[in-house]
């Protein structure tokens, strides 16, 4: 069956005089956006296709809207290889539209004309991006299914009920042809060299020695093949639009980000938003060869503790899903056979309108008997109502409905409660086994977080002294003051030891600059005398000469040692025969030793004062 009649003369036509520059400028405004300037090919794919869909407002439809339209259009029943007009495609997405305007409230419209022009226009767009190829009912379904927005995983299930066979197995012929339309899609936003199709994709999508069935098929979810790692990513990015993360970016230093963010697992609190990642920046250490993580929201450190705490105690898996599980067969369609009798009723509508109470010998029948008869007469009533409709809004016909209700629910009064569900072997044992698994649990994290409690409360009471300890023992507390005035003491006598030391220090300074200044008066002495002799004279001549003169006794050494004592003293008292420079040397030898004989005193005072202290500790503790 081919429903392509004309249909590149209306791709001439309709589409032509319809959209015009419409068509034209989704791809004008892509462009504008700057994909292009994102380096991984992957991110760059979904954002167009990203902004493919919510131009042409298809994140706003889900994939049962996209199943109803396809219904409503007839194509449910066609063949997936068929042809399609283009006239056809524009009254199927046109429909799609109009039913989406009707279901949003009035503070959010949209236009349906033009979403349908610029989603029109795309497809074909994508059909034309590979040669010798047509517009059919399975380019139609692949493109609206990976376009709407709604779960992936209804999506995926709904791909796979048009790939597989009737026994619920994926056909790989199938299979290729889903891939080869559905990869239009990034061909059409000049994603070709990296996501285009190739007659080898749908083998290396599955293994080919097992049977592919829903559950791994579904698997696309975690673990997508190369060419579908974009499809994803696409829903991703929808989900994280208004993520907010209260963290700077290390590069652009903008003050939160929105969207993705990624933590570098080797530099440590190093994160870059979405655009500086997509972009390749990277800024000091970083480099953009380090592994990243991406991050889809924002976890408080105090979530991230409990949610920790809860992984440890088991309250919590430790990972979910990624989608859920299926059975591997399809479902079995409904056994009507307790409702809808074998044998046709002979007058049912004496049946129906028969309002007397059933008689004596109608008791003893049990009540699932009791409600087979009357599901018998309503399916026969239904029955007969499709095949009169015309009659439908008679007044006898609602007079006899209103009696087939009325039978219905005075036998439903008279049946007990017990017996009015028929009795099912529903096994309770694995839930009540589960609940006391669970009550058991929490119970027992209960206890570990009141130990947990306790032994925090403990560890606080002994880190934090006790004002009332010390207090008790009154000659314990005059041992300390004690102890404490005699350190005080022997602080203020070091403190004035040192300041003595200091000054004779100054002293003996003055003392050394006297000594050199005698030494040269003396030399300048002896020069002169030499010169004034015609002899040298002997050293022992030169020696007495200075000795006797009257500018030696004019400057005696002793008027400047005014407060001096010790050997200082005795050093200048013999005059200047004995060697004045040994004398100072050996004065200020005795002051240091008496200085550090104070110094071990008082570190000697401090050690009895902390045995002490040991000592009395032990005693409280006995």
């Amino acid at each position: 069956m081919v429903m392509e009649e004309g249909g590149q003369r209306d791709r001439g036509r309709g589409i032509q005089t319809m959209a015009g520059a419409e068509g034209r400028q989704i791809f004008v405004e892509l462009a504008e956006q700057n994909f292009d300037a994102i380096c991984l090919s992957t991110y760059r794919t979904a954002c167009k296709l990203r902004f493919i869909q919510k131009r042409c407002n298809l994140h706003l439809l889900d994939i049962y809207h996209v199943i109803e339209a396809v219904r409503d259009a007839g194509l449910n029943a066609v063949e997936l290889n068929a042809g399609i007009s283009v006239i056809r495609l524009e009254n199927l997405v046109s429909s799609l539209f109009n039913q989406l305007s009707k279901r949003l409230p009035t503070t959010h419209t949209i236009n349906p004309q033009e979403s349908t022009v610029l989603l029109v226009e795309f497809i074909l767009a994508a059909v034309d991006s590979e040669p010798e190829s047509r517009l059919t009912v399975l380019s139609v379904k692949a493109m609206l299914a990976t376009l709407c927005g709604g779960k992936l995983v209804d999506k995926l299930r709904y791909v796979f009920s048009q790939v597989s066979d009737s026994s619920g197995v994926l056909v790989q012929s199938k299979f290729d042809s889903f891939l080869r339309e559905a990869l239009k899609l990034p061909t059409a936003v000049h994603e070709g060299p990296s996501f285009g199709y190739t007659h080898t994709l749908a083998r290396s999508c599955f293994p080919q020695h097992k049977r592919v069935m829903l559950n791994m098929f579904l698997d696309i979810i975690a673990d997508p093949p190369q060419c579908l790692v974009w499809l994803p990513l696409m829903h991703r990015l929808a989900n994280v639009e208004n993520v907010y993360h209260p963290v700077s970016c290390s590069y652009c230093r903008g003050n939160g980000m929105t969207g993705f963010r990624y933590r570098c697992l080797r530099c440590r609190g190093y994160q870059l938003c979405q655009n500086c990642f997509w972009r390749g920046n990277a800024s000091g250490s970083h480099s953009n060869q380090h592994q990243m993580k991406e991050h889809s929201s924002w976890k408080s450190p105090a979530t991230k503790l409990g949610r920790a705490l809860s992984r440890t105690l088991g309250c919590v898996s430790s990972r979910e899903a990624p989608h859920p599980i299926y059975p591997e067969e399809p479902e079995r369609t409904l056994n009507l056979s307790n409702i809808v009798p074998s044998r046709p009723i002979g007058n049912p509508s004496e049946a129906m309108l028969l309002s007397s109470p059933p008689p004596e010998s109608s008791k003893s029948l049990s009540a699932a008997q009791r409600m087979n008869e009357e599901h018998a007469l309503i399916a026969a009533y239904v029955n007969r109502l499709q095949s009169s409709p015309r009659g439908v809004d008679s007044p006898s016909r609602q007079d006899e409905e209103h009696k087939l209700i009325a039978r219905y629910t005075s036998r439903l009064a008279e049946t007990d409660g017990t017996a009015v569900i028929p009795t099912r072997s529903i096994n309770f044992d694995i839930n009540k086994q589960k609940r006391e698994l669970i009550a058991q649990l929490e119970c027992k994290n209960r206890e570990i977080l009141a130990e947990i409690k306790r032994l925090r409360a403990e560890h606080d009471a002994a880190c934090q002294p006790s004002p009332e300890k010390g207090t008790t023992n009154p000659t314990l507390l005059a041992e300390l003051r004690l102890l404490r005035q005699r350190k005080d003491e022997l602080e203020q006598r070091m403190s004035s030891l040192q300041e003595s030391r200091r000054e004779l220090m100054v002293q003996l300074e003055g003392l050394m600059k006297l000594l050199k200044d005698e030494e040269q008066r003396q030399a300048a002495q002896a020069a002169g005398s030499s010169h004034a002799s015609p002899s040298r004279p002997s050293p022992s001549t030169v020696r007495s000469v200075g000795a006797t003169s009257p500018q030696a006794h004019m400057y005696p050494p002793q008027d400047s040692l005014a407060g001096v004592g010790g050997d200082v003293q005795e050093a200048f008292a013999q005059g200047p025969r004995r060697n004045l420079r040994n004398d100072l040397l050996v004065a200020a030898d005795s002051i240091t030793n008496t200085v550090s004989s104070l110094v071990k005193e008082l570190h000697s005072d401090d050690g009895r004062e902390e045995e002490e202290r040991l000592l009395n500790g032990k005693d409280r503790a006995g």
